[in-house]
């Protein structure tokens, strides 16, 4: 069974694995903030319907949907500098490879994200934005101080199930050459001939990081549901 296993080599990893756990954080973070906005703006261009524009997300929606992720890292990581290189003449060799992880990302969770918006907000009664705007707010007031708050309620669910989708999808990002988690488990793997121990590992620390993720969004969704019914106790 050692040789196939070894709790010696398990707990010997995890000192190697485990200081490129901030990197992964990092590419989290900044894929799912950026992403939240891309499809908030995803999400108001599709509902007011703007000409050409609206049909070339769709367009975009439907890539990003219906393709794999690693599909999609590759063509940012391959096609985004040469288009960059031809519109803008900037020259992106100098960028580093987590730069394309996380637009990559970024595109993905705003796609997927902007169809949660777009019903959330659709789910708002209209009267509430007459309403302000018949007591003199403008429309993007009516909107951020109506509107968006009740959809940020509305989604916390499904964005804290897309976040942990988000953090299964950073163990592609190793197949463009990232040095995170997966990509030094690979690496180490490959240098001692030993893969088991490193992969019994990371499994571990992405079922920790799912359980914290599901506790901390069943909880603020517990307790803005509360706040929904109750607000005066609530508060």
């Amino acid at each position: 069974m050692a040789e196939y296993f070894s709790w010696e080599r398990f707990f010997g990893n995890i000192p190697k694995i485990l200081p490129y756990l901030p990197l992964t954080l990092q590419i989290v973070a900044v894929s799912f903030v950026l992403g939240l906005l891309l499809a908030l703006l995803i999400a108001c261009v599709s509902i007011r319907k703007i000409p050409v524009l609206s049909q070339i997300l769709r367009v975009f929606i439907s890539f990003e949907r219906g393709t794999p992720m690693l599909v999609q890292m590759l063509v940012v990581y391959y096609a985004l500098p040469m288009l960059i290189e031809g519109l803008f003449d900037v020259d992106t060799r100098g960028w580093g490879k987590v730069v394309f992880v996380e637009i990559a990302l970024i595109l993905n969770e705003g796609a997927f994200q902007s169809e949660t918006f777009r019903g959330a907000i659709l789910a708002i009664p209209r009267g509430q934005t007459e309403a302000a705007l018949a007591c003199g707010l403008t429309n993007f007031q009516a909107f951020t101080r109506i509107v968006l708050p009740q959809t940020v309620r509305l989604v916390i669910p499904p964005v804290g199930v897309n976040l942990i989708g988000l953090f299964k999808s950073t163990s592609l990002v190793s197949m463009v050459g990232v040095v995170d988690m997966i990509g030094y488990a690979k690496a180490l793997g490959n240098t001692s001939g030993h893969t088991l121990e490193s992969y019994v590992f990371l499994a571990l620390v992405f079922i920790v990081i799912n359980i914290v993720l599901s506790t901390v969004f069943w909880q603020l969704d517990r307790r803005v549901s509360a706040e929904r019914k109750h607000p005066k106790e609530a508060a």
